[in-house]
C-alpha cells in the first residue's frame, strides 16, 4: 500500500490547458451576446452609410477615428484598465486598423457601397473560422460551420450574383475591398485574443481607438492641419456620431467574444450587411434587386444556424 501511495504522491498535478492553444468545443452563444452583436451590426452599417454618403473620403474616415479618440479620452479615467498582457495585441491591432480605415475609404471612393461592403465583409469570417482551431483553440461544431458558410455565402452572393443591380466599381476599388477583408480577419483574431487577456473589454476597446488615432489624426494634421480642421467643423456630426457608433459597434463585438467563440461572433457580426442593404436603398438610393433579397434570406438562415448550433 505504501509504495502505491508513494508513487501517487510523485505524480505531478495535471496542467490546465491554455485557452488559446488547446482545441476546445465551442460553448453556447448566450442570448446577451447575440443581442450585443446584432446591435453592433446595426451601428456598424449606420456609420459606414454615413461615410459613403459623404463621398467616402479619407478625411471622413479620419474624422470617425478622431471622434472615437475624443470619446475614449473622456471615458477611460472612469473604466478599469486592460492588463499589461494585452498591450502587445493593442499595438498590433492599432496598426491593422490604420490599414483598415485607409482601405475602407479607398474602396468606397472607387465603388458602390452595396458592392464594396459585401466584398470586405463576406470573406473574413471564413478565414477566422479556418484559423480559430490553431490560433484560438476553438473547434467549431458542424452546425456552427454551416451557419458561417451560409452567412459568408449570402454576403458574397450580393457581389458575385448581383452585378446587374449595382455598379461594380473599378478594379482598384475591388482590390482595396479584398485587401481589407484580409485585414479584417487579422485584427479579429488579434483582438479576440487581446480582449480575453485584458480582463477589461471596455477599456481594451477604448485604448484600441485611442492608439489608432495617433497615426491617423496626427498624419492628417501634418499634411494639412487647416484644411482638416475646417472639414471637421463642417462634418462635426460625422466626427461625434461616427466615432460613438464605431466604438459601440466594435466594443459590443469584443465583449461578445469573451462569452462566445471568436469565429461565431465574427460571422454573426457580418449580418450588418442586412442593415447596410436597407440603408443603402433608403439613404443612398442604391437599387436592391431580387438577388440581393435572396442573399439576405440566406444570411438570416446562417445567423439562425449560428444561434442554434454554436
Amino acid at each position: 500500500m505504501y509504495p502505491a501511495i508513494r508513487r501517487a504522491a510523485c505524480v505531478p498535478p495535471p496542467v490546465p490547458p491554455h485557452p488559446f492553444t488547446t482545441r476546445q468545443p465551442a460553448p453556447a452563444l448566450p442570448t446577451e451576446a447575440l443581442l450585443a452583436v446584432l446591435a453592433g451590426a446595426l451601428l456598424h452599417a449606420g456609420w459606414n452609410t454615413a461615410l459613403k454618403a459623404g463621398g467616402g473620403s479619407r478625411s471622413d474616415a479620419v474624422l470617425v477615428v478622431a471622434g472615437s479618440a475624443f470619446i475614449a479620452l473622456l471615458l477611460l479615467p472612469f473604466l478599469p484598465s486592460p492588463s499589461l498582457a494585452s498591450a502587445p495585441y493593442l499595438c498590433v491591432t492599432a496598426v491593422l486598423h490604420v490599414a483598415y480605415f485607409r482601405l475602407l475609404a479607398a474602396a468606397y471612393r472607387d465603388g458602390a457601397m452595396s458592392h464594396a461592403y459585401p466584398l470586405m465583409r463576406g470573406t473574413p469570417p471564413l478565414i477566422v473560422a479556418l484559423c480559430s482551431g490553431a490560433l484560438l483553440g476553438e473547434g467549431l461544431s458542424a452546425g456552427a460551420w454551416t451557419g458561417t458558410v451560409l452567412v459568408c455565402g449570402g454576403i458574397l452572393g450580393l457581389t458575385l450574383l448581383g452585378r446587374g443591380s449595382a455598379p461594380s466599381g473599378s478594379w482598384r476599388g475591388n482590390a482595396c475591398a479584398l485587401a481589407n477583408a484580409l485585414v479584417i480577419a487579422a485584427y479579429t483574431v488579434v483582438d479576440g485574443i487581446g480582449v480575453r487577456l485584458s480582463g477589461a473589454p471596455a477599456g481594451y476597446t477604448l485604448w484600441c481607438f485611442l492608439l489608432l488615432s495617433v497615426p491617423m489624426v496626427g498624419g492628417a494634421l501634418l499634411r494639412d492641419a487647416k484644411g482638416f480642421l475646417s472639414h471637421a467643423r463642417r462634418r462635426w456630426m460625422v466626427t461625434l456620431g461616427g466615432g460613438a457608433a464605431s466604438i459601440a459597434s466594435y466594443g459590443l463585438a469584443l465583449w461578445a467574444m469573451t462569452l462566445a467563440p471568436v469565429a461565431v461572433v465574427a460571422a454573426l457580426r457580418e449580418t450588418s450587411i442586412l442593415f447596410a442593404m436597407a440603408l443603402a436603398a433608403l439613404v443612398l438610393k442604391e437599387r436592391v434587386g431580387p438577388v440581393r433579397l435572396a442573399s439576405g434570406v440566406v444570411i438570416v438562415l446562417g445567423a439562425a444556424s449560428l444561434r442554434l448550433a454554436a
